[in-house]
């Protein structure tokens, strides 16, 4: 855990200061990511270099797991942090297991240890140790020299990791696989990170909370899904972007709106008649069609009606399955690509598990906009008035 309470920087003396940071309080929980997000000049990576005092603090307390940095040896404090910058700054003439093995040495771990430490954050971050552990930084990609800044970052498995922009010079594809990756480490090793970023899409892949700066001043702290829905002001409103509601559905899941027991399913062994009659009992225009639990098709009463055999003679193939994890975002889209309003939900077995339609999403957005004080907990902030 992260504390700041009313931390301040100011830059001069007398008449020529500068407030980098004017009085900001939040806390980082334990194992959540929060991204600091704001624009150039705004406080956001200030408020990093301060946490490892890279800057001094003109007034305020940080703590890391209720111990005041000022407390802590400088040097300690460092050791503590795992950090993890754009620049990546890995040493060109050390090998990429030097490079990761830099803090675990300044700690006096044995060489076995180090050597077992570095091969396991090389497969952490997709990189196969056998090939690449006695590499040069030239020698690897941009995308390969981030994902050692992030091993590097995570060798003397830290509890606490900052981040700086640290995928920020990578090309966007990369940017999203490592994005990615990061995640899934996250969701195994549950550190507590400092996310600095300047891109609101990112934030809201990547942060359990955002914390937006304008000028030095903390303006909102909240979920990527509150600040969406309820920017607190039009500085907020504004750097959000016009696009909220598919940022929304960015953050969505199949698994928030899914149903799993939809009225109009059919076997595929039903004759047809059967399963025509059955519909319209239901009063459903189509069927969905399984066989041994798995969603082979749907059928609809036009194509059932000159259909003499089994449902599974008329059955049109859906285009694609859904997963409980896909972005409703990227069902929308799907949606309009197919023009098919409705989607079924498998397993990792391939076994039906629900419907998603283009209503649902539709009743998924407006319930985020429908009230934007009602059962809404803000996390609680402090800001300078």
């Amino acid at each position: 855990m992260i504390t700041y309470e009313s931390v301040t920087k100011v830059y001069g003396k007398g008449l020529n200061t500068v407030t980098a940071l004017d009085n900001v309080s939040f806390t980082i929980p334990k194992g959540e990511v929060v991204v600091f997000l704001g624009p150039s000049g705004c406080g956001k990576t200030t408020t990093l270099r301060l946490t490892n005092r890279l800057e001094t603090l003109t007034r305020g307390v940080i703590t890391i797991e209720d111990q005041n940095i000022m407390d802590i040896d400088v040097v300690q404090l460092r050791q503590r942090l795992g950090y993890v910058i754009q620049a990546i700054g890995l040493f060109p003439n050390k090998t990429i297991a030097e490079n990761i093995a830099v803090v675990p040495k300044l700690l006096h771990w044995d060489e076995e240890r180090i050597s077992k430490r570095v091969d396991e954050l090389l497969e952490m971050t997709n990189l196969d140790p056998e090939l690449y552990r006695d590499r040069y930084p030239a020698e690897l990609s941009g995308g390969q020299q981030q994902r050692v800044g992030v091993a590097r970052g995570l060798a003397a498995d830290p509890n606490i990791l900052l981040m700086d922009e640290p995928f920020g010079a990578i090309d966007p594809i990369n940017r999203e696989e490592i994005q990615d990756e990061f995640l899934k480490l996250q969701t195994k090793l549950k550190k507590t990170v400092a996310f600095v970023s300047h891109d609101i899409h990112e934030a809201i892949k990547m942060g359990d909370r955002i914390a937006i700066f304008e000028k030095g001043r903390l303006v909102q702290y909240d979920t990527p899904e509150v600040i969406l829905t309820q920017p607190k002001n039009k500085f907020v409103s504004d750097f959000v972007g016009a696009d909220r509601a598919l940022k929304v559905l960015g953050l969505m899941r199949v698994s928030d709106i899914i149903n799993r027991t939809p009225k109009n399913i059919i076997q595929g062994g039903d004759r047809s008649a059967e399963a025509l009659h059955f519909l319209n009992t239901k009063d459903s225009r189509y069927g969905i069609v399984l066989e041994h639990n798995k969603p082979i098709g749907f059928v609809t009463q036009k194509s059932l009606k000159y259909e003499d055999g089994p449902v599974r003679d008329a059955v049109e193939p859906y285009p694609v399955f859904l997963r409980e994890k896909t972005p409703l975002r990227d069902v929308l889209s799907s949606m309009l690509m197919y023009s098919t309003p409705t989607f079924c939900v498998v397993d990792d077995d391939k076994n039906f598990a629900g419907t998603v339609t283009y209503n649902d999403i539709q009743k998924a957005v407006k319930a985020s906009y429908a009230d934007e004080t009602e059962n809404v907990e803000p996390v609680e902030t402090e800001v300078a008035s």
